[in-house]
């Protein structure tokens, strides 16, 4: 390890240079990552690289899971709850079925629960990918929303289903009353495992007295302590993951300061960045291990076995997401469904192009054993993993280059909508600026008169805009300051908890430059 740990500083500064070099010319990062992973691996002199699936699992997914369910919209999510849930869950399993029936027609050797294996693995989209191409244009927020919360619970799906399938090609037998069994503890286990620790995490930032340095540390351990707890009575560590990173990121201003919000989020900003950088590199960097363990399949037949697996993951999303509209314009006639408009066919079109795989899949495929419960070889593992990883290069390439384009060929954002969005910031702005104005007039009538910093302070406000500069702000005008910042703060989360029809985005911009106010005003 020590030997090859220039290695891993070096590849950290390249990481840094591509990244830099695809924001500039307006690439997503992950495409170049795994293409600079492949060409890195094949230099002579470069140590075999080799993704011990644990690492993944352990080390990458909970913090990227955790930091994912903290940057989504509780209220998006639960808004588009029916297509989220049926991509996540329904969705995924016929992707895995369709891919099963596939295989095991048109590659030897293939039994319908190795097909099924293979679907397990592939199934879940890369929710990173979607989100790193998707930053370079602009869609309505419908689709973002419906693409965030679908990551945060397609890859317990597919790893559910991984498990039953590897159960089935083990013992050679399914027996669906157990299954069905393991499937409900997984999820409810998942699920309570999540809240309970999260609730107890949130006790102990709410009353233990920590400062921003401890609460940024704890919240560092949270998603390790909670995957691990829920892997080990055999539930769903990503549900538990994602449960309570939804938990606390909800109620996150009942627990945390400003202090800790602002520098945690700078934090988790870095780390995630690196975590991304490294998983996607290493998926270009495993490519000689993969390819060394074909044995006698040929290398053409392999990549053709991946062009049509891949083949038919992009053509099933895309029907299943037109399927969805189809099933909501039948659903709207007789419940009430998220949004009554027609979507038309290019939104659809854009959810179901947006199926790039990730590492999850590799890392799902590695972790199958070399051998049986028998002492054989388990049967077809090289080939599934070369697949996987021809599938997750033919995705990230083909859709992830192409899907920009699509975007801005369909034109998806209107000036209307854009003037909408930039409409409810401002209107925001002035009504927070309002209310601010009317709590100092209420409840400090008489130090308005008596400070001058509080009557410059009021004409900002009179002008819907904030603090920016002033040093010689007294004790008093800070207490009053910072009571009305709390006191917008309030009236914000009310407002987007009323208001069904208000971007929550809009809203955390504004709690973000409270808090940075906030700062800004304790270090007066």
């Amino acid at each position: 390890m020590l030997d090859n740990f220039p290695y891993f500083l070096v590849l950290i500064f390249a990481i840094v240079v591509i990244m830099m070099a695809a924001d500039k010319i307006k690439i997503a990062y992950p495409i170049l990552l795994i293409v600079a992973g492949l060409l890195i691996s094949i230099i002579p002199g470069i140590p075999l690289f080799t993704i011990d699936p644990e690492l993944i699992f352990l080390i990458f997914l909970p913090p990227l899971l955790y930091e994912a369910a903290w940057a989504i919209s509780w209220k998006e999510l639960w808004h588009w709850r029916r297509i989220i849930l049926s991509f996540a869950f329904v969705v995924v399993f016929l992707t895995a079925l369709s891919v099963a029936f596939v295989a095991n027609y048109f590659i030897p050797g293939f039994t319908l629960a190795l097909g099924f294996l293979l679907g397990g693995i592939v199934s879940p989209p890369d929710a990173v990918s979607a989100g790193a191409i998707l930053k370079f244009v602009k869609v309505p927020r419908t689709i973002s929303s419906i693409l965030e919360g679908e990551s945060l619970l397609n890859d317990a799906s597919s790893l559910i289903i991984f498990r039953f399938a590897l159960i089935a090609v083990g013992t050679g037998q399914f027996v669906w009353s157990k299954a069905t069994m393991n499937f409900s503890w997984m999820v409810i286990g998942g699920i309570g495992i999540g809240l309970l620790i999260g609730w107890l995490f949130m006790k102990f930032h709410k009353y233990l007295p920590t400062d921003a340095n401890m609460d940024i540390a704890l919240t560092l351990i949270t998603p390790y302590m909670i995957y691990l707890a829920a892997e080990e009575v055999h539930s769903s560590g990503v549900l538990a993951v994602v449960s309570a990173g939804l938990y606390l990121s909800h109620k996150r201003h009942s627990f945390l300061s400003s202090a800790s919000r602002v520098r945690g989020y700078n934090v988790w900003q870095s780390l995630v960045f690196v975590l991304n950088g490294l998983v996607f590199t290493m998926i270009g960097l495993s490519l000689p291990m993969i390819t060394a363990g074909l044995g006698n399949v040929s290398l053409t037949s392999a990549i053709g076995y991946g062009v049509l697996v891949t083949a038919v993951l992009i053509v099933g999303r895309i029907l299943a997401a037109y399927g969805a509209v189809i099933t909501t314009l039948i659903a709207r006639n007789f419940i009430t469904v998220a949004d009554r408009r027609n979507p038309g066919v290019k939104g659809p079109f854009i959810i179901g192009w947006t199926g790039m795989r990730g590492v999850v899949s590799l890392a799902a495929a590695l972790s199958i054993p070399v051998h049986m419960s028998d002492g054989s070889p388990f049967p077809q593992r090289n080939l599934i993993l070369f697949i996987t990883f021809m599938v997750i290069l033919l995705t990230m390439v083909v859709q992830g280059l192409t899907l920009p384009y699509i975007i801005r060929k369909f034109h998806m954002i209107t000036i209307e909508e854009e003037k909408e969005e930039e409409r409810q910031f401002k209107q925001v702005k002035y009504e927070l600026a309002d209310f601010a104005l009317k709590h100092l007039n209420d409840h400090y009538g008489k130090a308005l008169e008596e400070q001058p910093i509080l009557q410059k302070i009021a004409h900002k406000w009179e002008d819907s805009k904030m603090l920016t500069e002033d040093t010689d702000m007294t004790a008093d005008c800070k207490i009053i300051y910072l009571n009305i910042l709390s006191q917008q703060r309030k009236w914000l989360l009310k407002k987007n908890k009323k208001n069904d029809k208000i971007d929550e985005n809009i809203i955390r911009r504004h709690l973000h430059h409270l808090d940075m106010e906030e700062e800004k005003v304790r270090y007066l």
